[in-house]
């Protein structure tokens, strides 16, 4: 049976290698003759596995020594709460700043007003007129040069891909430039994290949840400056603490053992496609293979600010809505799955993360000329 494209935007697509390997090696791993599910986190094999998926994810984003790469449990959600717990007192009064540009910045920020004072340093959470077009809520990003950051905040947090609304960021901004150069950048890469070379020695910080390009659920990643650490609230539990989590190389408690192998071959599996030069040219390619179409449609409209639209998250939506629960069922049928868009926004949404080749995207596109043909 043929596999279905999986548009979901998370949990999502696997590479099928990495899903075949793992198949193989599931009743016995590297002739240890157990599977990596009943390891011990801390035996040699698991060790094994553990230090070379953070060699290889070091090597895919050019991490310097004075990072550390933690792998940890929780979630996007969980790690709003341990991002402030780490780190929002770490100059003393606990005062974060954070840029506001959809659902998941929103929501990072409200969890962080249980810790400390947060201000809000710019947000296009209200409609707005760029160029002479009407942008609503969500859907564009403030310009950096209006950001307002307090030069005694413990750190700026943005989103850089908003996996619901689709609105990422090319760029990181320097708050040096914004009078407030000892704030480092906290950055939530969730939804585009290995789709593309990123500079981290550009932030404190940046962490990501596993599951929309580096494995399955159940790891995160977390990427941060080590000056930066060590001045954790009294309120965090020690297991989410980041200097044990570094101390113990991310083995201090039992963490999730076999999403951090599935990661650590899906790093592999990156490393073979060019690295991420070689994903980033495959992913601009799938990008604007969609929203070319999209463009030129009329039946079709994708409602993000153009040059902040997202590569990994497209949202769009029918001209005629009445028609999205036929749209949605054509797609089923044609092996097109996870294309609801989020509940908060409704229309469309195509997820075409690393693990959806050029061919899927153009599957997805044939679809969206055949049923605008249909139905136009």
């Amino acid at each position: 049976m043929a596999r279905p494209w999986n548009f979901s935007a998370g949990p999502s697509a696997l590479p099928e290698s990495v899903l075949q390997q793992a198949a193989a090696e599931m009743l016995d791993w590297n002739g240890s003759g157990m599977s990596v599910m009943e390891m011990s986190h801390r035996g040699r094999d698991f060790v094994r596995i553990c230090d070379e998926a953070e060699s290889d994810l070091r090597e895919l984003l050019g991490v310097p020594a004075d990072y550390a790469v933690l792998f940890m449990q929780g979630g996007g959600s969980g790690a709003n709460a341990i991002v402030p717990l780490n780190l929002i007192g770490r100059r003393g009064p606990a005062k974060a700043d954070f840029v506001l540009t959809g659902h998941w910045s929103a929501r990072s920020q409200k969890e962080a007003l249980r810790y400390g004072d947060v201000h809000v340093a710019a947000t296009s959470g209200t409609a707005t007129t760029i160029d002479g077009h009407e942008q609503a809520p969500w859907t564009w990003v403030p310009p950096v040069d209006t950001w307002d950051v307090r030069a005694d905040a413990a750190y700026l947090h943005f989103c850089s891909n908003e996996t619901i609304g689709g609105v990422e960021f090319n760029a990181w901004p320097d708050t040096a430039a914004l009078g407030a150069p000892d704030v480092p950048l906290v950055v939530d890469v969730s939804s585009h994290f290995l789709s593309r070379p990123l500079d981290v020695t550009k932030t404190g910080m940046v962490f990501a949840g596993a599951q929309k390009n580096a494995g399955p659920a159940g790891v995160t990643m977390t990427i941060v400056r080590r000056d930066l650490i060590g001045k954790a609230l009294p309120i965090c539990p020690s297991a989410f603490d980041y200097v044990n989590v570094a101390a113990e190389h991310s083995r201090y408690n039992t963490p999730p053992t076999y999403a951090i192998y599935i990661a650590g071959l899906v790093f592999k599996w990156l490393k073979a496609q060019g690295g991420l030069e070689g994903m980033e040219a495959t992913n601009i390619a799938k990008a604007d293979l969609l929203y070319g179409y999209l463009d030129a449609s009329s039946f079709y409209r994708n409602p993000v600010h153009a040059p902040v639209r997202s590569r990994m998250n497209v949202p769009f939506i029918l001209r005629d809505e009445s028609l999205n629960d036929t749209f949605l069922k054509g797609a089923d049928a044609a092996g097109l799955t996870q294309l609801k868009g989020h509940k908060s926004v409704g229309g469309m949404r195509a997820s075409i993360y690393n693990a959806i080749p050029l061919a899927g995207v153009q599957a997805l596109v044939d679809y969206l000329k055949d049923f605008e043909r249909r139905y136009g």
